[in-house]
């Protein structure tokens, strides 16, 4: 058997591949935790039809009425519109018995200008856990499993996150899990030039994502958003007393002094999901139970950037960028 036939068997034989690898938005679900499953839907604003729309829509705001009075989010996926729905990640804990919904977190994905390019950003979104289902050891999904994902996804670059929060426990879970975060009260923490570009481009440009007026403050030396809950989020508002706190005492004595919790004030933190974070976030936050199905789920995410280039290529079929399909014998050359 000469080369060119050889090359040809195989582009046949892995091109089957190409549809299971080949979609970009992310709509899978995984075993997490025992009798619990996880759902993950990338930009559902686009890729749900109206009635899978809908019901996505409905858990959400079925897990926002346990945690909140009715009615009083409107902003953003709350709206049921599909403009914000197609830039954000949704991340949906449900019981696997009965598909009861019980926890989510409403990731965004942001272009902001830094060095005059766009520079994607990941806001870590509102998070909200059913009181009843609350002490199972959801927040470390909640909060890094979509990260890691997409940081997988990507090939293993570094993206840059951003979380807005005035929750002691939050604060201090986002400084624990990635990296270069600011503010954080840990000595190593110095906002950089990036960290400013990106902050004022998150304050100009998406408020909205994270229901912020346009009459909030924005305090450049301290990253803190000064009178935060007039945008839509107003019911999210707590007291320091309220407010979840975290098992470091030094991420509660930060919120402590650094917010004004009868104004309304938010930290805007910034950081990187790295190596380094993702090899922190699998150590302390992946129940042992749910690591097989997350590695199995990260090979394939893996594959959708690292292979798949190479099976594009090896399929002389179809076109994939600047390449394309073989002629077949004989067909003239226009």
């Amino acid at each position: 058997m000469n080369i060119v036939a050889a090359v040809g068997r195989i582009r046949r034989g892995i091109s089957f591949w190409l549809t299971a690898l080949g979609q970009e938005a992310m709509d899978l679900s995984l075993r997490t935790h025992a009798e619990l499953r996880t759902r993950i839907v990338e930009s559902p604003g686009t890729t749900l039809d109206d009635a899978a729309l809908a019901a996505l829509v409905a858990d959400l705001r079925t897990i926002a009425g346990k945690t909140l009075p009715a009615g009083e989010l409107t902003y953003g996926i709350f709206s049921g519109q599909r403009e914000p729905l197609a830039r954000a990640i949704i991340t949906v804990v449900s019981e696997e018995a009965g598909g009861r919904p019980i926890a989510f977190n409403a990731l965004a994905v942001m272009q902001v200008e830094r060095d005059g390019d766009a520079q994607q950003v990941l806001h870590l979104g509102l998070v909200m856990v059913d009181p009843d289902a609350r002490g199972k050891g959801l927040s470390g999904v909640l909060y890094g499993l979509t990260t890691l994902l997409l940081f997988i996804r990507d090939g293993l670059r570094p993206k840059w996150i951003s979380n807005v929060t005035q929750v002691p426990a939050v604060a201090g879970m986002v400084c624990e899990t990635f990296s270069d975060v600011y503010p954080s009260p840990l000595p190593q923490a110095r906002p950089s030039f990036a960290h400013l570009q990106l902050a004022r481009g998150i304050m100009r440009a998406h408020r909205a994502v994270f229901g912020v007026g346009d009459e909030a403050g924005f305090d450049e030396q301290r990253f803190v958003i000064t009178d935060a809950y007039t945008g839509g989020s107003d019911a999210l508002k707590k007291t320091y007393d309220d407010a979840p706190k975290h098992r470091d005492p030094v991420y509660n004595g930060f919120c402590a002094r650094e917010l004004d919790y009868a104004r309304g004030d938010d930290l805007l933190q910034l950081g990187r999901i790295d190596l380094a974070a993702a090899r922190r976030y699998l150590l302390r936050e992946i129940p042992p139970d749910s690591l097989p199905a997350l590695l199995a789920t990260s090979a394939v995410l893996a594959l959708q950037r690292m292979i798949l280039p190479l099976v594009h290529w090896l399929d002389d079929t179809r076109t994939f960028g600047t390449l394309r399909p073989r002629r077949p014998t004989g067909e003239p050359t226009p």
